[in-house]
């Protein structure tokens, strides 16, 4: 199989149906082979039960559903390592980066990378109006210039919820990984550098839905930085190897 496709999913029984839409006609138009799983977790809403009734509709499709366990982290992880193609995405319920973004980031595969991430730091991104609250924008730049220099230096926007590994990277990485949070993504990036894999950061367009579960309240930001300082330690320790 070519591609999988993870959505993680929590609370997002207005988003999801028409994101799953939009990415099994995309693909489907393309001719790729592919699989869409999306991971719910702690989902109270209706999440669930839609995507069970569009599974009808959509034959690639697969739920993996944890009403117990919780986190963005830990959603990924088990997409991740559950997944069957060559290369696995993972991007938000939201459909903030939709999928036709795929067409100029694959090709950095073939250069020699592993990890190939979406930003809205590197040059060229472009970001809709009122995506974002103003201290959000604030948070965002100051926690980005805070991994940069305890953690990921070179790395401008490590957040972003549109993600393609190799097959080979994303089973290394998320076999090791433990933050089940959204501090989940500055992991998975120092652990690629740790494996000595290679990380392209490509703009992307990106649209927000404020009130999405797939994107960081205030209190998670505090969590980020907390986690970033526990990375950098279980690094130095030796605690992923």
């Amino acid at each position: 199989m070519y591609l999988s496709v993870i959505i993680p999913a929590k609370n997002e029984a207005k988003n999801i149906g028409k994101t799953l839409e939009s990415v099994f006609n995309y693909l489907t138009s393309k001719g790729i082979e592919h699989e869409i799983l999306v991971v719910t977790n702690r989902s109270t809403d209706k999440t669930a039960s839609i995507v069970n009734e569009l599974k009808s509709q959509i034959p690639t499709l697969e739920l993996l559903d944890y009403p117990n366990n919780g986190g963005k982290g830990f959603a990924v992880k088990e997409g991740m390592l559950k997944a069957k193609g060559d290369f696995r995405l993972f991007m938000d319920a939201d459909n903030a980066t939709t999928i036709d973004h795929i067409e100029k980031m694959m090709p950095y595969f073939s250069q020699g990378y592993d990890v190939v991430i979406g930003s809205i730091r590197a040059k060229g991104f472009y970001v809709e109006k009122g995506s974002e609250p103003w201290y959000r924008i604030f948070l965002g730049r100051l926690a980005g210039l805070y991994t940069r220099i305890v953690l990921l230096p070179g790395i401008l926007d490590t957040q972003r919820g549109f993600k393609i590994v190799s097959a080979k990277a994303g089973q290394e990485i998320f076999s090791r990984s433990k933050i089940t949070q959204f501090g989940f993504d500055m992991e998975m990036l120092a652990l690629a550098r740790m494996l000595g894999y290679k990380i392209k950061e490509v703009p992307v367009r990106w649209h927000n839905d404020p009130n999405t579960e797939s994107h960081p309240r205030l209190s998670a930001y505090i969590q980020v930085l907390l986690d970033t300082l526990r990375i950098k330690r279980d690094l130095l320790l030796g605690r992923y190897k």
